[in-house]
């Protein structure tokens, strides 16, 4: 009777393995998207963890050390006080500190659009390429809105490669230099990034 009642048991416990198992693949006929492939739930054995960096972003738009370049503008704004529609490509070094001979830890690559008709507003595109430490190589992407006469500005991260495969998380604004006269920005970001 015992060992009955164990092997009903056991045959129970096996079933509900085997359809739990089941259960979490779905394949594109059952979902009807010829597009999905499969979807299940992933195991994640490395825990997220959440990492704060900080560093300083060097943008010159002008003279010989140019980090960034305005490549359009709409001619019927060219005298615009906010500089609306200019678009400009930057590959500004990210540096450990506000001075020009702070380590280098990386470089911020992308553009940013004068958005603002009003006020100077833009939209920034652009990847934190690491190129220091354990970090070299990997990269954290960020979109979105920077209202630059704001004190604090928070943009999103919307993802990253390598080490911050993954990522989501949001970065925290403030200038710490702007000479509007020699076109030299210096900007403090924090960083707050999640990540495996």
């Amino acid at each position: 009777m015992a060992t009955l009642m164990v092997s009903s048991f056991l045959l129970l416990f096996l079933c509900c393995a085997a359809c739990a198992t089941t259960s979490t693949l779905v394949t594109s006929s059952e979902q009807g998207n010829e597009y999905l492939i499969s979807s299940h739930i992933v195991s994640h054995a490395a825990l997220e963890k959440q990492s704060h960096f900080r560093f300083y972003w060097h943008d010159m738009i002008s003279g010989p050390n140019q980090t960034a370049v305005s490549v359009a503008q709409a001619p019927q704004f060219n005298k615009s006080s906010t500089f609306f529609s200019d678009v400009f490509v930057l590959d500004d070094p990210l540096r450990t500190g506000p001075k020009k001979n702070s380590k280098l830890v990386g470089k911020a690559q992308g553009i940013y659009v004068a958005a603002g008709l009003n006020k100077l507003e833009l939209l920034m595109a652009m990847n934190f390429v690491f190129t220091d430490g354990e970090y070299n190589g990997s990269t954290i992407s960020i979109l979105g809105h920077n209202e630059v006469f704001t004190t604090v500005r928070e943009m999103p991260i919307v993802g990253g490669s390598g080490l911050f495969r993954f990522a989501r998380g949001y970065v925290q604004l403030r200038t710490y230099l702007f000479n509007q006269k020699i076109g030299y920005a210096v900007v403090e970001y924090n960083v707050f990034v999640n990540h495996y």
